[in-house]
């Protein structure tokens, strides 16, 4: 009889995990800090579970629309699309080559490799209707009001930490190669996809794909993924350790662990604003209500923890 396949953890990092808003933004800033992010998580593989990576990419794509508006009278800006696409690419090289080095320190030897994810959405989705999704840079009022008058863009104040450009996120329907990202992992790599929430795509009426003006969500991408690779565990990691109600009020109170019936009630209260733990609780949603076991909310730092059972916010179907 065949050995059973050791379990299968999707793992979704945040943009800011990568590109935190303090840093110049070089690359070997960026390397030096994905570099740490990956000794975090190479416990995860020496425990024996495999791993699907996944991460944002808000505050590079934002960076990329930021220069192509300002050379804009010297080259051609490129669309949205490739954008992401060159995000997507450059971030997945830097996550390919730490995690590898990282492995390799630690005496393992396994492959990881960087899929470069296209994933369709709607043509008519209404996100494109209304941008919510913050890219890049923070700006103060002023900043972002002379920039808006300049360029068109719609600027959005992001939890108190300055004006941000928002862009459309529309709804993830499909990963397209999702059978690719499983050949990699019977092959026994370390597979990163749908990196950004995936370049976003439209199908049009004779079954053709085209670029779409978008940055899809992570989190609901990675939901996504898990549900279609039929992860054991869907990993969301985040700045805080776990999942609190009442976030930031003096009656806060954290959650150890939450059913989907919990969740559902809890988000109807307006527990989880859009712009803060929202699009994690739909994730865990998503997942859970496509078959999937269990969703992890934590931290970084205690997501070997989280994945044991010690830490963290553990949502699960019921």
């Amino acid at each position: 009889m065949a050995a059973a396949a050791a379990p299968l953890v999707v793992v979704a990092l945040g943009g800011n995990a990568s590109y935190p808003p303090h840093i110049r933004g070089t690359a070997q800033e960026q390397i030096d800090i994905i570099t740490g992010l990956c000794e975090r998580l190479v416990q995860i593989v020496e425990a024996g579970y495999r791993l699907v990576l996944t991460h944002g990419n808000g505050p590079v794509v934002g960076n990329i629309l930021f220069r192509m508006a300002r050379t804009a009278d010297v080259l051609p800006p490129m669309p949205m699309d490739v954008c992401v696409a060159h995000s997507q690419g450059g971030l997945g090289y830097m996550f390919q080559q730490s995690f590898s080095n990282t492995l390799l320190r630690h005496g393992l030897s396994i492959p990881v490799i960087a899929v470069l994810s296209q994933v369709e959405v709607d043509a008519d989705d209404p996100a494109f209707q209304h941008p919510t999704k913050p890219v890049g840079k923070f700006f103060s009022q002023q900043e972002a009001a002379n920039m808006a008058s300049q360029t068109g863009w719609t600027f959005s104040e992001d939890s108190g930490r300055g004006w941000r450009r928002v862009v459309a996120s529309p709804v993830p329907r499909r990963i397209l190669g999702i059978e690719g990202i499983k050949v990699l992992l019977a092959a026994g790599m370390v597979p990163i996809a749908a990196g950004g929430g995936g370049i976003a795509v439209v199908r049009g009426a004779g079954g053709a794909y085209e670029g779409a003006p978008a940055v899809i969500d992570k989190d609901l991408t990675s939901a996504l993924l898990a549900a279609d690779l039929g992860a054991t565990t869907l990993l969301l990691l985040t700045g805080i350790d776990r999942v609190a109600l009442d976030f930031g009020k003096p009656g806060q109170r954290f959650i150890d662990r939450m059913t989907v019936s919990e969740a559902l009630a809890w988000q109807a209260q307006g527990q989880f604003p859009p712009g803060s733990m929202g699009p994690k609780i739909q994730a865990a949603l998503n997942y859970l209500g496509a078959g999937g076991r269990e969703v992890v909310v934590t931290s970084l730092e205690r997501a070997f923890d989280g994945i044991e059972g010690r830490a963290g916010t553990r949502i699960v179907p019921g």
